[in-house]
């Protein structure tokens, strides 16, 4: 028998040669969750007016999805779906959340963040939380022991709530950043206790953006709005730095984690209310701000893909964008988003948007990219659903999800990185009442729903619930109930054993 002795650095080559990439096994994920964003506001999908080319570079480079959804027309809901797997009409208190609002997340629930921990990720939220913080009255002044770290994430830098609600500061590790102790933080969304006068009582012209509707309390930065703040002035964030802040913090973690997987959830502000672009974008879109923060939402996703080029990360790492609801223009301030829209369709062809049953509520920009995993420049039609992220990245990176969490998560990772032409077999959308979509058919049950977006009229369902067939309008506008009783019947009998919650997944996704 002979013996053939390999100097160390052969050994080393083959070993490198034979050996999976870290990518194959584990990809960095970077998930840009973007806020108000329809599905007509990506110039990919089809829009001409306004041009996306940063965000159009994902679609590029992988996948696009034509029917995918948030879980729910607003964004509390989306985000707590996202999160946990699981529908949040299943759990009281889970509305849009005020800016005081306690922790949602509940300590025994495993979300995305804790499963990917679990398989080695350092985890990161960088932007928009409005999940809610503390588990009692919040004293902003201290640090807040319950937080994202308490879910699954080892960073944050947040914005608590939202652009347009108080408290205006950031929130880093549990505390505020910035706070001068000598000027204590107070917060309110009952008894008024700021004794400056309100955006209700100053001259229109004297605010940087005027309020249209309830957005007319506490002034910061100019600004009005929703609810009461007083000190913490140098705290306070600057709305036309905004994306530049989170933006830059993003930068910084991929630079600190670029040598081990990391997951990075970066939730923007934009295009949220109130819209207060750097001025760097103002007036560049021709669509107000509306348009010119998305224009802003482009350049940060630019800088997050040129920031995965520079530390080498690019083939490493799946890319996915998308959005927490559909579109809406009036949602409180008087920006022009109405009059100067022109031709653009925020919604794309679908009927209406945020706060919405119909498809434009919900069905949302989805692009993937996963260089060597994703084929580029491709176009999916399957059924792709938030609520299945958690089970799906999960399977991915080889986490187990215990039967008892993430109840409604079903492993669509084929679906989502454009390899299974179907996807999920029905879907939920949460609005003010629950939509039921199952392949090309949609059912709304009776009752209230926004139509428009903003100003918005009201459309009435009346008994037995309208039934739409999305392939033969897919503008919602011909209710085929009477036409397909039977359809209806299955489909309101399966609407129900969803909400009784017996309709359960596998981890297969069966």
């Amino acid at each position: 028998m002979y013996r053939i002795a390999i100097p160390f650095f052969a050994l080393a080559i083959l070993t490198a040669w034979f050996a999976p990439s870290r990518a194959a096994e584990r990809p960095n994920i970077v998930l840009i969750y973007t806020d108000d964003v329809g599905y007509g506001d990506v110039s990919c999908n089809g829009q001409t007016t306004l041009r996306t080319p940063n965000i159009d570079r994902i679609a590029a480079e992988g996948v696009r999805h034509t029917d995918a959804h948030c879980s729910a027309a607003t964004c509390t809901p989306s985000r707590f779906a996202l999160l946990t797997g699981r529908y949040a009409f299943r759990q009281p208190g889970t509305g849009i959340a005020r800016g005081d609002a306690n922790m949602i997340i509940g300590p025994d629930t495993l979300t995305l963040p804790a499963l990917l921990k679990q398989a080695g990720y350092t985890t990161a939220v960088i932007g928009k939380w409005h999940l809610g913080l503390g588990d009692g009255p919040i004293d902003w002044n201290k640090e807040i022991r319950r937080n994202p770290q308490d879910v699954g994430f080892d960073y944050h830098f947040l914005i608590p709530a939202t652009g347009d609600r108080v408290p205006c500061v950031y929130v880093e590790q549990g505390r505020v950043v910035g706070l001068d102790p000598a000027d204590p933080i107070r917060v309110s969304f009952g008894k008024r206790i700021d004794p400056n006068p309100s955006g209700a009582e100053v001259p229109p012209g004297s605010l940087k953006q005027m309020w249209s509707h309830g957005h007319n309390q506490t002034i910061v930065n100019g600004i009005s709005r929703i609810g009461w703040m007083t000190g913490g002035q140098k705290a306070r964030w600057v709305d036309e730095d905004m994306a530049d802040t989170i933006t830059h913090k993003a930068e910084e973690f991929l630079e600190q984690h670029r040598q081990e997987p990391f997951f990075l959830y970066f939730s923007t502000h934009d295009i949220h209310v109130p819209r207060v672009p750097h001025p760097r974008f103002q007036g560049k879109s021709g669509l107000g701000w509306r348009g010119d923060a998305m224009l802003q939402l482009d350049w940060c996703v630019g800088q997050i893909l040129d920031k995965l080029d520079a530390l080498g990360l690019r083939d490493d790492t799946l890319v996915i964008f998308t959005s927490d609801n559909g579109p809406v223009l009036d949602d409180g301030y008087v920006d022009q988003a109405n009059e100067l829209l022109g031709e653009h369709r925020p919604n794309g062809p679908y009927r209406a948007g945020k706060y919405s049953s119909f498809e434009g509520g919900t069905r949302v920009p989805c692009l993937v990219r996963w260089p060597g995993h994703v084929s580029p420049g491709t176009t999916s039609q399957a059924l792709v659903g938030q609520v299945d992220w958690a089970a799906s990245l999960a399977a991915l990176v080889g986490a187990s999800v215990p039967a008892d969490q993430c109840i409604d998560s079903r492993n669509q990772i084929d679906a989502l990185l454009g390899k299974d032409p179907v996807g999920r077999p029905h879907l939920i959308h949460e609005a003010r009442n629950l939509a039921l979509r199952q392949g090309h058919w949609k059912y709304i049950p009776p009752g209230q729903i926004r139509d428009g977006l903003g100003p918005w009229t009201t459309v009435s369902i009346s008994r037995p619930g309208a039934l739409y067939d999305l392939n033969q309008a897919i503008d919602e506008r011909v209710d085929v109930a009477a036409e397909h009783p039977q359809i209806l019947a299955q489909m309101q009998e399966l609407h129900q054993r969803i909400l009784a919650g017996a309709d359960q997944p596998d981890r297969l996704g069966q």
